[in-house]
């Protein structure tokens, strides 16, 4: 059983989650990202808060990302090792854990 959950449903689960620090902003952008994932692969994906904080973290800027993961040098090889979602008009970035 799923239940169909609205964006606005979607981010105030996301950040009211006492254990996770995502931002407004970046819980819109990880929506979207489940958005576009179902319709391309033609499925609807459960939704798990514990699921989403283990997996999706939310940086401030790529420099943090680099800062935490010393194998990694710059986007390009971030992007090749794990999904990174872009959070519109800002500097952030969420990446699932790898």
């Amino acid at each position: 059983m799923i239940n169909t959950m609205t964006e606005h449903e979607f981010v105030d689960a996301i950040v009211s989650d006492e254990y996770n620090s995502m931002s407004y902003e970046g819980a819109r952008a990880l929506f979207e990202y489940f958005e576009q994932l179902e319709e391309s692969i033609g499925e609807k994906i459960e939704f798990d808060c514990v699921a989403i904080r283990c997996e999706f973290s939310e940086y401030e800027n790529l420099e943090e990302v680099l800062a935490e993961y010393d194998s990694i040098k710059n986007l390009r090889q971030l992007q090749d090792n794990t999904t990174v979602i872009e959070v519109p008009e800002s500097d952030k970035l969420i990446i699932q854990a790898f």
